[in-house]
């Protein structure tokens, strides 16, 4: 709809996660490389935490691709931490290859340690990823803890990278978790961006997309209100820069403006702080969900507007043809 106005050859702020979007700040290039090292190293145990839409999926992703170019690395990937203790062993065997319907707990388990043990002799690696995984019980939590106790003399046999919200930190920090949280090899943590760099997240974007002058497209003043309606949360920069983009075609602008961030914000109610000191929409589920609400009404209305304006065109063009057929 707005590419082809603002010359770009594709989106620029998919929420979907495409490692090839990926802004690597010193932040992000730190835990991308805990992870990796975790993996390449086997260190057993590796956690990354961040909060909602600063990024963690979309740099699993990217180890994700990494790995799968590495033809002794085989990983189980679950993101469903809503399990029980054997559902989650049954998906993890079930993702590796191997049959596990109609086998109990204890033939699961057998199974797994037979397959990380002769991978292991083989000089290979078998790794477990699991995200959101600050929705996986205490039960399963330590069934995880159980399975780094495959493992050689020199080193871990299967290793293990949990990512997740703040929540699975406050798990991992309590009292019954306690053992688990001692063989943690490495942790890492996504924060938000700041100022400088929201704005080389959103101009590497706008490149990568095709356009030639993002600086004209989003301004400063543009990118300030970006990241303080945002707070610096990149999905949530996503939706806003896409609305903004949206909201910038409908009106024949050759930039997006700073009026029209604060309408947006104003629509998605991303806005103000409350007496206590609080944002609004504190919440980040929250947010996503408001904006991506009214991203898909305006997405409609604009879509409507367009097919009445073609529906219009072709009854003009039928009219035309009509009359000339009747002159000739």
């Amino acid at each position: 709809m707005y590419k082809a106005y603002y010359s770009l050859k594709r989106n620029p702020f998919e929420i979907t996660p495409d490692p090839s979007f990926l802004f690597p700040t010193a932040r992000h290039n730190e835990a991308l490389a805990a992870l990796y090292y975790g993996v390449r190293r086997h260190k057993g145990f590796v956690v990354l935490t961040g909060e909602v839409g600063t990024g963690k999926t979309l740099l699993l992703r990217c180890l994700l691709q990494l790995l799968t170019h590495s033809r002794d690395v085989k990983y189980a990937y679950v993101f469903n931490g809503r399990l029980t203790p054997i559902e989650f062993l049954q998906y993890v065997i079930g993702d590796l290859g191997l049959p596990a319907a109609g086998k109990n707990k204890s033939e699961l388990l057998l199974q797994l340690a037979h397959y990380v043990v002769a991978r292991g002799e083989k000089k290979l690696t078998t790794v477990l990823v699991v995200d959101e995984a600050h929705h996986l019980s205490t039960d399963i939590l330590e069934e995880i803890r159980l399975l780094t106790n495959l493992e050689t003399a020199d080193e871990k046999l299967l290793q293990i990278l949990l990512v997740g919200q703040p929540e699975l930190d406050e798990k991992l920090d309590s009292v019954e978790l306690r053992q688990l949280k001692q063989r943690i090899a490495l942790r890492s943590h996504l924060a938000a961006l700041d100022l400088n760099e929201t704005q080389g997240y959103i101009e590497r974007r706008l490149q990568l997309a095709g356009s030639s002058d993002p600086a004209t497209l989003f301004p400063i003043e543009t990118v300030a209100a970006v990241h303080r309606y945002s707070r610096g949360i990149p999905r949530l920069i996503n939706t806003i820069c896409e609305n903004g983009l949206i909201a910038g075609y409908a009106q024949h602008s050759t930039s997006v403006t700073p009026a029209m961030i604060d309408t947006i914000a104003s629509d998605f109610r991303l806005a103000v702080h409350t007496r206590s000191g609080k944002k609004n929409g504190q919440s980040g589920e929250a947010d996503l969900q408001n904006v991506a609400r009214k991203l898909l009404e305006l997405y409609a209305s604009l879509e409507a507007e367009r097919a009445e304006a073609e529906k219009t065109e072709e009854q003009e063009l039928t009219s035309r043809v009509s009359l000339r057929m009747r002159e000739q």
